[in-house]
């Protein structure tokens, strides 16, 4: 595989400011903006332009018989796992390029050595990605501690450490709840988990490419990358820290993590070095060069910026949609907002579908979701390259409708 068929040539967005003030540069980078407001990127997001080119350049080459999967792409996948380093910290070593999240949440559960007894302290209003992974243990015997918040998705480090117990052997967190936006402090949890002696695991999905998450204070994180990275689906990231690969078994075994010479099995199971022993066979390359691009492309504008950009929106979309009668849930600002902002109207809960509707017919895209009573939510995701006037444009649908 030459090396050359991996170039890409595109326009360059890690200029903010022009990025947002040239409407012609923002539909070019990306194309989701052409037609429709989408503010759903804590869903299945569109890929930007340059994810889009990313791909194509592997595809057409795929169609030429150009490729092989020999050192040349070993290289580019080691290339891969740099971005993901620069995103999250860590080393390139201490990265699996496996997606989807769950897949790297269930070989952390499947491939430590519990004990009859050992707790594990979850939420069970979580992501089911990040509740059956660890339910399933029960099987052994393991203890599944679910968290008990005040609100939906509130998880603090003091209610994580009023859970823990001499038998607590692992916190198995997400980032940001999926519904209320409640991020969760990462460091804080980190340190708790250092104190008592803990293993942490963290679902990162809903903050990866959105607000800093960094690995620094977590032993294993799972994100894959068609949310707030901006790349396509089942291309994600595994993160084991290099002190847990011994510790944590793989429990997928095939020719690519079992070293192999010549592709002859031989009669012992030496696993490759670092995070490559988790992968067990040929890579999703099409999808993981998609992700690269996009991770360069938020990096290179900044994890902080982007964040900040973030808040901006929400504090928008509260004030809008309060105006119009619905209700916020989760926090507006502070630590522990982040870029999901959900509403309900509780007087009237048979409006909210009613709106959901309408804001599609307006070529608004949000999503409808409801929590455990069954209580509908419009839930909005901006990322940082929506604009104010596609907000405004949620609150003229909604005026439209009727309130």
């Amino acid at each position: 595989m030459d090396a050359e068929v991996f170039t890409v040539e595109s326009g360059s967005v890690s200029d903010f400011e022009s990025l947002l003030n040239d409407e012609s540069l923002r539909r070019a980078a990306f194309p989701s903006c052409r037609d429709r407001i989408f503010l759903a990127h804590a869903a299945v997001a569109p890929i930007p332009q340059v994810a889009v080119e990313a791909m194509e350049a592997f595809n057409r080459a795929s169609a030429t018989g150009e490729l092989d999967y020999g050192e040349v792409f070993l290289k580019r996948m080691d290339r891969i796992r740099g971005a993901a380093a620069r995103l999250f910290g860590g080393s390139a070593e201490e990265f699996a390029l496996l997606g989807p999240t769950s897949l790297g949440l269930s070989l952390v559960a499947n491939g430590l050595d519990w004990q009859p007894g050992d707790e594990i302290i979850t939420y069970l209003d979580d992501y089911p990605a990040n509740v059956y992974p660890w339910k399933q243990l029960e099987r052994l015997g393991v203890r599944i501690v679910y968290l008990q918040p005040h609100e939906v998705g509130a998880i603090t480090p003091e209610l994580v450490r009023e859970a823990i117990t001499s038998r607590t052997r692992l916190l198995a967190l997400a980032s940001c709840h999926f519904l209320t936006g409640y991020r969760l402090d990462i460091a804080a949890v980190g340190k708790i988990a250092r104190e008592h002696g803990l293993l942490f695991c963290l679902d990162a999905i809903q903050t990866a490419g959105a607000f800093p998450t960094p690995v620094a204070e977590v032993d294993f994180l799972s994100a894959d990358s068609h949310k707030w990275m901006l790349g396509p689906s089942s291309a994600g990231v595994v993160y084991v820290a290099k002190a847990r690969q011994e510790q944590l078994r793989p429990s997928l075994y095939g020719a690519w993590n079992v070293i192999s010479p010549n592709f002859i099995a031989r009669d012992e199971i030496i696993f490759e070095p670092g995070a490559r022993r988790y992968e067990p066979g040929v890579l999703n390359a099409s999808g993981l060069l998609g992700m690269e691009a996009s991770i360069d492309l938020l990096t290179g504008i900044g994890i902080d910026r982007i964040a900040s950009r973030l808040l901006e929106l929400k504090a928008h979309l509260c004030e809008g949609l309060g105006r119009l009668g619905l209700q916020i849930v989760g926090p507006r600002e502070g630590s522990a907002a982040s870029g999901i902002t959900s509403c309900t109207d509780r007087e009237r809960p048979e409006r909210v579908g009613d709106l959901y509707q309408a804001l599609l017919r307006a070529g608004v895209v949000a999503s409808f979701r409801h929590d455990r009573a069954g209580c509908p939510h419009l839930r909005f995701s901006p990322h940082f390259y929506n604009t104010h006037a596609e907000v405004e444009g949620v609150f003229e649908a909604i005026t439209m409708a009727g309130t």
